[in-house]
C-alpha cells in the first residue's frame, strides 16, 4: 500500500475530506492493519511531534510511546504520554475517528493542563516520600534536578550539575561499585539501586544518600538517557550503624565476661546460639548442634537438679517472665578424639520469656549462659581455708599457751625466759609466714632447715662440701598440719645444739638427712638429726619444753616415730612421720 498522505487508498475519496483531514486544527492520524500502523499523518499532529507528517507515515503508535507513560493500544478514547522527536514527553488524547476503506482515523489532542496537573501530583507524591527526581542527558553530561533533590545533594534549586562534578563529592570508596552496578543494569536493561555516601555542596556535611535510576533507550537499543528518584536515608543510616555499634558492644561485653546467649524457640523446642561461648560452656561443636529443652533434661542437667530446674522454669512462666537458675551439666570434652571424660560444670541461667500478648503463650526465651564452676569452687575453697584458719589459730593458740608455760617453768631466770620464748615465737611465726606465702599452704623441709641453721654454718650446707652444717635429702614440702609442730622441733634441736651440743663449740658439726619411703596408704618422712664433735652427751636429769616437745607434739600432732640417742659422741635423733594427704580443695591453681 502507498503510505504517502496522498495516496488514494488512504484517505477517502471525498477531495473535501481530504482537505480537512490535512487542514484539521487537531492531530489525525489514519491507522491501518492491527499493528496501529499510521498511514498518514496531518500537519497539526506532526507539529504536536515535532515532525514533520511525512515522517510519522509508517510508524507504529508503539514506537511513540515514551518510557514514563503507560503503552498505547486500543482501547480508546485514553490518554498517553508520546515522545517528541526532540525526546521530550507529550500527554495526549486519542480518540477514535470512523473508519472508512479499511483505514481508522485517531484525533490526537494535546492534554497540556492534565499533564502538568498529573506531573504535580507526582511530585507531590514524591516530595511527601521524602524523594527528589533526576534525570541525566548524555547528550552534554548535566543532571537535572529537582527542587527536592536539589535541597537532598545540597545544591540551589534549577541547578544542572554534571555528573562530574557530582562524584567528587562522592566517598571514593563507592565510586567504583557505582559504576559497576549502574553499568550493569544498562547492559540489562533492569532498574538499579545504590547507596552511597556524599558531600553535601552547601554546609560540606556527609550524607548517605539512596539513588533509584532506570536507562531510557533508543528503539535501536542505544542509551538516551537516565531518570530516577533520590532519598536521603543518613536518619536510617545513623540508626542501622548505632544499633550495629550497641551490637558490637554487647558482643564484646558478653565475650570479655564469657557469657553465652542463646534463644529457645518454645513451641518447636529449637534452640539457636547467638556466640561462640555457648558452644564451649556445653562442650559442642557447631556440626553436633545445638540443644533442644528436651534433650536438655533428657542428658545434660545433672539428675539431682531436675527438680530445681523445673521448678524456676514454672515461677518464671507464671511469674513475671524473667528466669534465674542455677544447675549442673554433663560436659562432653570439645574433642572426644582423645578419649577426655565428661565432667560437671555448675552454670548460671537468666533470660525472659517473650509472649504473644500479654495474656498469650510464651513464644520464646532469651537469655545468657553463664560458666561459674570455678567461682563455686573458689567460694568452696574459701570455706575450706576459713575453717583450716580457724583450726590453725586455735592450735597456735594452744601452742603458744604451752610454749609460756613450759618455758616460765624451765627458765631459771627473767632473762632466759624472755630469750627462749621470743626463739620459739619467732620460729612459729616464720613457719607460719612460709606457709601463708605458699598457694598449697605448704613448707620446704630444707627451708625450715636452713632458716634455723644458717646461722651457725660456715659455708655451703649441701653435702660433701665439709661445711660445719649439712644438709642431705630430697625436696619435701610439708601440709599445714605438720610443718608447724616439725619446724619447732627443728628450732628446739638447733637451740640444744647451740647451748650444750655440737654447736656450742668450733669443732661441731651438724648432719641432717631425710628421705621418702613408702607406706601402707601414704609415703613417710625419714628424718634424722646427727650431732658430733661437741661436749660429751649425758641423758637429761629432767625432761625440759624441747624434751616434751620432742616426745609428745612430734608423736601426738604428726603421729611420729621418734627415737633419741643421747650417745657420748653427739646426740642423734631418728623421726619417722607419715605425710598428710593434700587437700586438693586447697589447691587454687587446680585446672578447672
Amino acid at each position: 500500500m502507498d503510505q504517502r498522505p496522498d495516496a488514494a487508498p488512504s484517505l477517502p475519496d471525498d477531495h473535501l475530506a481530504r482537505v480537512a483531514f490535512e487542514g484539521a486544527p487537531v492531530g489525525l492520524a489514519c491507522l491501518t492493519g492491527a499493528d496501529l500502523r499510521i498511514a498518514a499523518a496531518n500537519a497539526a499532529l506532526g507539529a504536536l511531534l515535532g515532525s514533520a507528517p511525512e515522517a510519522l507515515a509508517g510508524r507504529r503508535l508503539a514506537e511513540l510511546d515514551h518510557p514514563r507513560g503507560p503503552g498505547t493500544s486500543l482501547d480508546l478514547p485514553r490518554e498517553a504520554c508520546w515522545r517528541r522527536a526532540d525526546g521530550t514527553p507529550v500527554w495526549v488524547r486519542l480518540r477514535a475517528g470512523p473508519e472508512r476503506a479499511g483505514c481508522r482515523v485517531i484525533t490526537v489532542e494535546a492534554v497540556e493542563d492534565a499533564a502538568t496537573a498529573r506531573t504535580e501530583q507526582t511530585r507531590l507524591a514524591l516530595a511527601s516520600a521524602g524523594l527528589g527526581e533526576w534525570s541525566w542527558s548524555p547528550s552534554d553530561g548535566r543532571v537535572t534536578l529537582s527542587d527536592r533533590a536539589a535541597t537532598i545533594l545540597g545544591r540551589p534549586a534549577g541547578t544542572r550539575p554534571t555528573w562530574v562534578e557530582l562524584q567528587d563529592s562522592v566517598g571514593r570508596d563507592d565510586l567504583e561499585r557505582i559504576r559497576a552496578t549502574v553499568q550493569d543494569a544498562v547492559a540489562k536493561a533492569i532498574p538499579y539501586a545504590i547507596e552511597m555516601r556524599f558531600r553535601r555542596a552547601g554546609d560540606g556535611q556527609e550524607a548517605w544518600i539512596s539513588a533509584r535510576g532506570q536507562a531510557t533507550l533508543a528503539p535501536d537499543g542505544s542509551l538516551t538517557g537516565m531518570i530516577g528518584v533520590l532519598q536521603d536515608v543518613t536518619a536510617r543510616e545513623e540508626a542501622r550503624r548505632a544499633l550495629h555499634d550497641r551490637e558490637q558492644r554487647l558482643r564484646v561485653a558478653t565475650t570479655v565476661a564469657a557469657l553465652g546467649i542463646f534463644e529457645w524457640h518454645v513451641l518447636d523446642d529449637q534452640s539457636l546460639w547467638e556466640n561462640e561461648r555457648m558452644w564451649e560452656i556445653f562442650g559442642r561443636r557447631p556440626q553436633d548442634g545445638t540443644i533442644s529443652m528436651r534433650e536438655f533434661f533428657r542428658t545434660v542437667i545433672h539428675p539431682e537438679d531436675k527438680a530445681a530446674f523445673r521448678r524456676a522454669v514454672t515461677a518464671a512462666l507464671h511469674g513475671d517472665g524473667v528466669l534465674h537458675a542455677t544447675t549442673r551439666i554433663r560436659r562432653a570434652a570439645a574433642e572426644p578424639a582423645g578419649g577426655a571424660p565428661e565432667t560437671w560444670r555448675t552454670i548460671e541461667m537468666a533470660g525472659r520469656f517473650e509472649r504473644d500478648g500479654p495474656a498469650g503463650l510464651p513464644r520464646r526465651l532469651i537469655g545468657m549462659v553463664a560458666d561459674i564452676t570455678g567461682r563455686r569452687l573458689a567460694e568452696e575453697r574459701q570455706t575450706l581455708l576459713i575453717r583450716e584458719l580457724h583450726h590453725r589459730v586455735k592450735n597456735t593458740l594452744a601452742t603458744v599457751q604451752a610454749i609460756v608455760g613450759s618455758t616460765a617453768r624451765t627458765a631459771s631466770s627473767i632473762d632466759s625466759f624472755y630469750e627462749a620464748f621470743v626463739g620459739r615465737i619467732m620460729s612459729l611465726a616464720h613457719t607460719h609466714s612460709v606457709l601463708t606465702e605458699d598457694v598449697w599452704q605448704t613448707a620446704s623441709l630444707r627451708g625450715l632447715l636452713e632458716n634455723e641453721l644458717r646461722p651457725y654454718a660456715d659455708g655451703d650446707m649441701r653435702p660433701g662440701t665439709g661445711g660445719r652444717v649439712e644438709l642431705d635429702g630430697p625436696a619435701v614440702d610439708l601440709p599445714s598440719e605438720i610443718a608447724v609442730p616439725i619446724g619447732m622441733a627443728i628450732h628446739e634441736l638447733t637451740t640444744n645444739a647451740a647451748k650444750y651440743g655440737a654447736l656450742s663449740n668450733r669443732a661441731g658439726r651438724v648432719r641432717v638427712r631425710w628421705s621418702l619411703e613408702p607406706g601402707a596408704d601414704r609415703p613417710r618422712l625419714r628424718f634424722h638429726w646427727q650431732e658430733s664433735g661437741g661436749p660429751t652427751v649425758a641423758p637429761p636429769t629432767r625432761q625440759g619444753f624441747g624434751s616434751r616437745l620432742l616426745q609428745r607434739v612430734l608423736t601426738t600432732q604428726v603421729q611420729a616415730e621418734v627415737a633419741t640417742d643421747y650417745a657420748p659422741g653427739g646426740l642423734g635423733l631418728t623421726m619417722l612421720a607419715p605425710l598428710p594427704a593434700r587437700n586438693a580443695a586447697l589447691n587454687p591453681l587446680a585446672t578447672l
